[in-house]
């Protein structure tokens, strides 16, 4: 409770401001909505008067140019919510999550091999860097039943118009329906940019962190149909669980005690330097010279450090349990811990071209990295390095017509010698009634996930040696984003593919396999004010590959969006579900956090997931009211209750209705 009430003090000092009570965010015209189908697309936040008051914030991602504006849409909840629609979890927000679609790991090089949390991290290649010219602070708070907490601070300013800095802390602490699945993430986010006067240098710097901890409760008992008996088991903290099963219900409000579970932890520092050399201009108005730069030649230099801790705790293991599934004997009175560290330092310099000075969104890109790790286990440390070239080429025209990008990256030597990605696509603009279309190619071939190997902590026994994996993915879309639909279709190639096919034991698919994704959204005007969102995926598996999708999957949402003849109000409301057929679901592993491939368990809904809601913004004030998962109410034996539980994998119930009620409010100075 400290560490939230220190970060609240902090987060007051940033983002001290004058709240004009009356219209704080009336005053940004930059900031709009730009998600398809998440609006009406009359964002009364575009007109805005050019006041001494007003303000313009605009962001760009690290290795981006494009300037892009902030999404004030109602519609789409998920905008604020960590978790999107097409994914599943373990039936508690900030337990381990996947996509229902098939997702391989599309990048060479090291990787540790945990990635059920996340969707919920922080990661480099989605900051934003702002630019903006009042200092803006946004609060954000959501509470859920069961005590489910999600808090957003953020605030941004610019100390010079060339030097911003931003700052973000994130909070996620669910006890949870069932018993010993509270999680308690927190995520935190420094960065800044600066541009000398003449805008030849350039200075990133990034300092996050991601505290990811999750207690796991392995599933429900399985030796009982408890979701049916609800009689007995109507209050669902009842139910007997596989792990944790001492802990006592009602975990309390913030609790962050590790019982059995997880808790992965990183943090970096990354520094990027350029220097630009080019041809100066400048831009004559009536009142002021304007002083131009068109780079020619880049120099860039990055450097990164980060550090990652992974850690399995269970204070009183259940012999039984990790004896069945893990096969090896515990002593209850001990406690279990299996814990891997690892350090990384990769030093890159690259240079740039850019053939047309006046398009900084046209360039060639060289550069050579050396990358260092060091992994601490339970036998020791161990160090390896890799020395890797990358390229890449992007060319974003002036008419917004073309866009292109190519990009490769091949290790010379090291741990993984060997390994390369590349990537293409080609983006045209066909017409008004045919928007965008995109091509592309990606292939990957890439050394398996170092928790394959033996020497990590986590390779519970000998693992055999794996060859290399290669998948390559070719990929096409069609977005209009004025008639609000788009559709994509994948087709993946898979080569030696790693995998776990038990709760410990890893294999690798040699035959070669299939994978075809085909997706389509849109969004149809039933009225006036009426709207009618449909996005379906369709999953198909070519051959004995080891993965698991359902054949069908569907989100829709209908509802009223407008403003009730109230000038200032943005109003949205109305029923949302998804739906999937009946497959088998990946089990999942708590001890290594991974989700294992499984044959033999078939996963169905009993009805789709239902959520009622009703979301309005005034001026800066945006509130999101939900009830969610109307599908598990049941009358059974005289007893009434939301107790008709969903499975998401075998022995993990999604939880019964939800009430979550979430407020935002913007700040400006």
């Amino acid at each position: 409770m400290k560490n939230i009430a220190y970060i609240f003090s902090l987060f007051l000092l940033l983002g001290t401001v004058n709240l004009y009570a009356q219209n704080p965010l009336d005053r940004i015209p930059g900031v709009r909505g730009m998600r398809s189908g998440t609006g009406t697309g009359q964002d009364s936040l575009k007109r805005r008067d050019n006041t001494e008051d007003s303000i313009t914030i605009r962001f760009r991602y690290l290795d981006t140019s494009r300037l892009m504006m902030l999404d004030s849409s109602v519609t789409d909840f998920r905008v604020r919510f960590p978790l999107p629609m097409d994914y599943t979890f373990l039936g508690n927000l900030g337990l381990a999550a996947k996509p229902y679609a098939f997702s391989p790991r599309m990048v060479s090089g090291w990787d540790p091999g945990f990635h059920a949390f996340d969707i919920y991290k922080l990661r480099l290649d989605r900051i934003k860097f702002y630019q903006t010219t009042r200092p803006f602070s946004q609060l954000g708070y959501l509470l859920g039943s069961k005590s489910e907490q999600i808090i957003h601070l953020l605030h941004t300013q610019n100390i010079q118009p060339n030097w911003n800095f931003a700052f973000q802390y994130d909070l996620i602490n669910a006890p949870g329906f069932f018993k010993n699945q509270n999680t308690n993430h927190n995520r935190y986010l420094f960065n800044s940019l600066y541009q000398s006067k003449n805008r030849r240098y350039s200075l990133y710097f990034i300092f996050m962190g991601n505290s990811m901890q999750a207690n796991e409760n392995g599933g429900i008992k399985d030796d009982y149909d408890y979701l049916n008996d609800v009689v007995s088991f109507s209050e669902r903290t009842t139910i007997p669980v596989q792990l944790g099963d001492y802990v006592p219900p009602g975990q309390g409000f913030l609790n962050s005690t590790l019982n059995t579970g997880n808790r992965q932890r990183s943090s970096t520092v990354f520094i990027r330097q350029q220097y630009d050399l080019g041809r100066r201009d400048s831009l004559v108005t009536d009142s002021t010279v304007v002083q131009l730069f068109y780079p020619k030649f880049r120099m860039e230099y990055n450097f990164q450090y980060s550090g990652h801790r992974f850690r399995y705790y269970d204070s009183q293991p259940d012999s039984v349990y990790y004896r069945k599934n893990y096969d090896f004997l515990l002593t209850p009175a001990n406690g279990f811990n299996i814990e891997e560290k690892w350090s990384e330092m990769v030093n890159d310099f690259s240079l740039y071209s850019f053939p047309d000075d006046q398009n900084p969104q046209q360039f060639l890109k060289a550069g050579i990295s050396l990358q260092n790790l060091t992994g601490r286990f339970e036998e020791g440390r161990r160090k390896y390095y890799n020395v890797f070239v990358h390229g890449e080429y992007r060319n974003k025209t002036k008419n917004k017509k073309w866009d292109m990008e190519a990009a490769g990256k091949f290790y010379l030597t090291g741990f993984n010698n060997g390994d390369f990605d590349v990537y293409g696509s080609l983006k045209r603009y066909l017409s008004k009634t045919l928007g965008f279309a995109q091509l592309g190619l990606q292939n990957v071939n890439r050394t398996p996930s170092f928790i394959y190997e033996t020497s990590s902590s986590f390779s519970l026994g000998e693992q055999p040696s794996f060859s290399k994996e290669n998948i390559t993915r070719l990929f096409a879309s069609l977005e209009n984003d004025q008639r609000r639909w788009k559709l994509g279709a994948s087709y993946y190639l898979v080569s030696n593919y790693t995998y776990f096919h038990d709760y410990y034991k890893a294999d690798q698919a040699t035959a070669l396999f299939n994978v075809v994704n085909l997706s389509a959204e849109k969004t149809f005007r039933v009225g006036r004010r009426w709207h009618w969102l449909v996005n379906v995926q369709f999953n198909q598996r070519v051959g004995n590959g080891p993965v698991n999708m359902p054949l069908f999957f569907t989100h829709q949402r209908f509802g009223y969006e407008g403003n009730l003849g109230f000038k200032n109000l943005v109003f949205s409301t109305g029923l949302e579900g998804r739906y999937h057929t009946s497959y088998k679901a990946d089990n999942y592993s708590p001890l290594q956090s991974q989700f294992f491939y499984q044959d033999t368990q078939t996963i169905s809904l009993k009805l789709p997931d239902i959520a009622a809601y009703v979301h309005f913004r005034i001026r800066s004030f945006t509130t999101y009211f939900r009830l969610e998962n109307l599908n598990t109410m049941r009358l059974k034996d005289g007893s009434f209750g939301f107790t008709n539980n969903n499975l998401a994998a075998p022995y993990y119930p999604y939880p019964g209705a939800q009430l979550r009620l979430g407020i935002f409010w913007g700040f400006v100075n």
